[in-house]
Formats: structure tokens, sequence, C-alpha cells
């Protein structure tokens, strides 16, 4: 009878689940559904963005770095220097050459390049092109003809035409939207044209005249070109109070395109003094030759950290300027006494 009542009240309180409650029982409401938030995908495509802005400001600089190379070798030597052909010649085509390929051409990069924010490099790529683009001159109207009115070899013309091309110049000029050759393009078929003019030298089928008079007028012409980079050193030593000394930021882009030019003829007139050694000797200028090349090869070898235009005289801070001009000059005036000996 009791297993009975307990069955019975057991049976009622199972029934009585999820029945409505009477009186004070508190009520429980259905749990109501939280609308989930709209996604918007704009957000996630400008944190992307963002983010790549950040590690693209981040890594541009450091990318930039990577890319600098100033190779002032002073001991350098031509890769291709075939035997009879002109040490000078060779010089010019490696050294620009081993610039396009090893180190790349960087002044005329574009601004969407990390080698865009590069100044040191650039302008002594600038300086060195000079350098060579005078030289090829020279060989073109003197060293690379015979006497009287002969013409001038072809291959030397191309080279001297294509080592004058803007060293700033990529497919598009600016204000233009058409392509144009670049500087690279045309750097290249001068290589081309000279390693033919050498190799032609060689077989004996082109002109190398090396006469005291043509080393005369190479001497000349790179004579003048260190004076007109000395008195740009000059001029922007003078004018360093209109850019508070210390804080001249043209300072650098001047030392470097004057490194790169003395480099460049530092290494052509290491070359000369090859080619043109009967004549140096027989005018028993080898040592003054030497001393000149000395010089040279201070100012071309010069890399300071940072450039500082600071005052002549100062006590703290030097001026590389003009360090730089001062062995420029001395350099300069070795050529003077040189060119003075090879006119008796």
């Amino acid at each position: 009878m009791q297993i009975g009542q307990a069955a019975r009240r057991f049976w009622s309180k199972v029934k009585s689940i999820g029945r409505k409650p009477v009186g004070d029982e508190p009520v429980v409401e259905p749990a109501k559904s939280v609308p989930l938030p709209k996604r918007r995908p704009w957000r996630s495509w400008r944190k992307i963005a963002a983010g790549i802005v950040i590690a693209l400001v981040l890594l541009w600089p450091i990318l930039a770095m990577l890319t600098s190379r100033i190779d002032d070798n002073p001991e350098f030597t031509p890769t291709f220097d075939p035997k009879g052909g002109s040490h000078a010649v060779a010089m010019v085509a490696s050294l620009m050459d081993d610039e396009l390929k090893k180190a790349g051409w960087v002044a005329n990069a574009p601004f969407f390049v990390p080698a865009h924010m590069l100044n040191n490099m650039p302008n002594y790529q600038i300086g060195m092109v000079t350098a060579l683009g005078r030289f090829a001159f020279e060989l073109e109207d003197q060293i690379g003809r015979e006497r009287g009115s002969s013409a001038s070899d072809p291959d030397l013309s191309i080279a001297r035409a294509r080592l004058q091309y803007s060293p700033t110049t990529w497919i598009l000029k600016p204000g233009t939207l058409w392509p144009t050759a670049s500087a690279e393009s045309q750097y290249k078929e001068a290589v081309q044209a000279l390693r033919r003019y050498n190799s032609r030298l060689a077989a004996g089928d082109a002109t190398f005249d090396t006469r005291p008079d043509n080393l005369l007028a190479a001497l000349d012409r790179i004579a003048y070109d260190l004076g007109s980079a000395s008195a740009e050193l000059e001029a922007q030593i003078t004018g360093r109070h209109k850019t508070l000394g210390l804080l001249d930021f043209k300072a650098d882009k001047i030392f470097y395109r004057t490194k790169g030019r003395a480099y460049g003829y530092y290494m052509i007139l290491k070359a000369l003094r090859s080619d043109f050694a009967p004549v140096i000797e027989g005018r028993k200028a080898t040592e003054l030759y030497n001393n000149m090349l000395e010089e040279l090869r201070i100012a071309a070898v010069m890399q300071p950290l940072v450039v500082n235009n600071g005052t002549p005289g100062g006590q703290f801070f030097p001026n590389h300027l003009a360090n730089q001009g001062f062995y420029i000059l001395r350099a300069r005036a070795k050529l003077r006494e040189l060119t003075d000996i090879l006119k008796k």
C-alpha cells in the first residue's frame, strides 16, 4: 500500500515538470536569440592595407641600405684586357661594366624602387661616369686616330656618345609618357663598343697613338675637370653659412660626386701609365707621375661616416670638402707639372 502511494507521488512530480508555475514560484522565460553583428569586410582590408604601409615604411630604408655599394677599390683590374690592346680602354670598359652588373645603376632609380632613397651611391656613380665620358672624348679626338685629318674610329665614336648620356634617365623622361632609352642600356653599348675597339687594336686593325702630345692632351683635359671639381667644393664651403654648416644636406652630394670623378680619373691615369710608359720614362717623369697618382688616390678613397661641412679652421668638426679639395688640388698641380715636362 505504502509502495503504491510512493509511486503515485513520484509520478505526479514527473508530470509537473514543464507545467506553468503557480503562486510565488519564479517565472523562467525562454532565452531570446541575440542577433549577430553585421560583418564589415572593408574594416579588415583597411587593417591589412595599414599593415602593408607600416611594413614598407620600416622595410624601405633597410632595402635601400642593402642596395648601397660604393666600390672604390684602387686595386681594381680590368676583366677584359687583350694583349696588344690599351690598358686605359680596358679600364674604362671594365669599370663601367662592373658598376652596371655588380652594383647596379641607381642614379636613375624611379620613386617606387628602394634605391631611390639613396644619396651617396647615385652621386658617386654620376661623378665616375663624368670622368669616363670626359676621357672618351680624348680617345675619339686624339689618341684613337692618326695624325692629320683621319676619320675617328666608329667604335670610339659610339662609346663617346653613349657615355655622354644623362645618368639619371630612366625608361621614362620626366614630363613625358613616351618610353626612352635608359642610362644602363646606353652604357652597356659603350662597354661593347670599347671592347670591340680594343679587340681590333690587339689585332692591329685600330689606332692607339702613344705620342707625347696625346698624353699631354689627355692630362690637360683631366686637369681642367679636376679644377672644375675643386671650384664646386670651394663654392659649397664658402656657402656653408647659408646652411648652418653641419646641417648642410648638399655637402655629401658634392663630396660623393667629386669622389666618383677622382676615382674614375685615378683608375684611368693608372692605366695610362702603362700605355704611355716609354713616354713617361723617357721624360724622367715616373716619380712625379706616381706622386700625382697617390694624391688622387687619397681623394678617391675618402669615405667618412658622415660628410661634414664644418668651419675649415674648426676644432671639433672637420670639413671633409676642404680635405678632399686639398688632395684634388695637389694632384692637379702635379698634372700641370707633368704637362710642362711633356711640352719640352
